[in-house]
């Protein structure tokens, strides 16, 4: 019986892989939870999880244009993202409109133009909860390759720009002194989430998209405490996510996008309760509480200790 059981589990893990369909979904979803995790670790020590949500919304007349015209929704998504992002920059010139103001006047106003747009048009309801809820069974291999493409030179980046960006995050007044132009590696991150969000529409849909950016950041966060392990953490999270969830959906006939943010979300739930340092139960003991006393502000010690890294390249 025992035996039976483990080739059950084994035909379970193995036969979907026998289907072409189901592994460039795969490939799909890893790759953008890899992308994910690393750009969402900023999103989470920045505070900024407002942001993926307003560019998951600003590109989606991009994508209900794509649909109409039967071309790619990941390429309209794409435009509508650089559009975005170039507008963004565009109103934060004026002094007198900060980011965050500048961010809530275009996703509500591209949202407004995507809903215009999509109620002129007949959906079926299967078509619009891909839209809105992804559908990474269905990817094709150019969705698959322009992913891989976008996701390396995002993650390529913001690996080579981490220090800049904790810099920037941390002690803004200190980058500036340093030389750093602030402004523009805030531009720079918001581009980079722009991309992340597009790459990641067709895996968990322009709804969800917030979850996978978010979700396991957080939920590294509650293990470790220094940047390169929390963005190591966050990929190893979103990928298990990802790859349960699409097993999920593929057996269980639902949206796997769903079935991601779920396990994603329940992940989540678990780091919160039982992290052995930054868990609720463990901050219980009272040895616990005392080491957390006297820990450094991590982030911070992280920005000192590597300050002289940061400076060189800027040094007049």
């Amino acid at each position: 019986m025992p035996m039976k059981r483990v080739r059950t589990m084994i035909d379970w893990l193995i036969d979907p892989l026998r289907d072409d369909g189901f592994r460039r979904a795969m490939l799909d979803v890893l790759a953008v939870s890899i992308v994910a995790g690393v750009v969402g670790t900023f999103i989470v020590l920045r505070g900024t999880a407002f942001l993926g949500d307003a560019l998951a919304h600003a590109v989606f007349p991009g994508i209900v244009i794509a649909f109409l015209i039967g071309s790619s929704l990941l390429i309209g998504a794409l435009i509508a993202g650089v559009v975005t992002t170039l507008l963004i920059a565009g109103l934060t010139a004026n002094r007198r409109v900060p980011s965050d103001t500048a961010i809530g006047v275009i996703f509500t106003g591209a949202f407004a133009l995507g809903v215009v747009l999509i109620s002129e048009e007949t959906i079926e309801g299967e078509e619009l909860e891909h839209i809105l809820f992804g559908d990474p069974l269905n990817a094709t291999w150019n969705d698959v390759t322009l992913t891989l493409a976008i996701g390396a030179a995002v993650v390529a980046s913001v690996i080579v720009l981490r220090r800049l960006f904790v810099a920037g995050s941390f002690d803004p007044s200190g980058a500036r002194a340093m030389g750093l132009h602030t402004v523009m590696l805030d531009m720079l991150l918001l581009g980079f989430t722009a991309l992340t969000v597009v790459i990641a529409f067709k895996a968990v849909g322009n709804i969800l998209v917030i979850a996978l950016l978010v979700t396991p950041a957080a939920t590294a966060r509650l293990f470790v405490d220094r940047l390169l392990h929390m963005m190591a953490g966050s990929v190893a999270a979103a990928c298990m996510a990802s790859v349960v969830g699409l097993y999920i959906g593929h057996h269980g006939d639902v949206s796997p996008g769903g079935a991601i943010v779920l396990v994603s979300t329940a992940g989540f739930a678990l780091a919160w309760l039982f992290a052995p340092r930054h868990g609720v139960l463990s901050q219980s003991f009272p040895w616990e509480r005392a080491r957390l006393r006297s820990e450094p502000a991590e982030a911070v010690a992280e920005v000192i200790i590597e300050s002289r890294r940061i400076q060189e390249p800027h040094a007049g």
